[in-house]
């Protein structure tokens, strides 16, 4: 039930199975609040919005 356009990564789980962290990727956050909206009434989301180390670091290294 993902919209075209977004893409699942992986999960990882904690091991008191409290929780289950999800990386998704795509280009428009559109695509993961629809996502989103379409399972929320089986699932409470937190949505952290994240870039790559090696995305960051190319932003950074010109300033240092």
């Amino acid at each position: 039930m993902m919209p075209e356009g977004l893409k699942y990564v992986g999960s990882w789980i904690e091991a008191n199975f409290d929780r289950c962290f999800q990386v998704m990727e795509c280009d428009d956050a559109r695509l993961l609040q629809q996502w989103v909206v379409e399972w929320q009434d089986l699932i409470e989301f937190e949505v952290i919005p994240v870039v790559t180390s090696k995305e960051t670091s190319e932003i950074l290294t010109p300033m240092l």
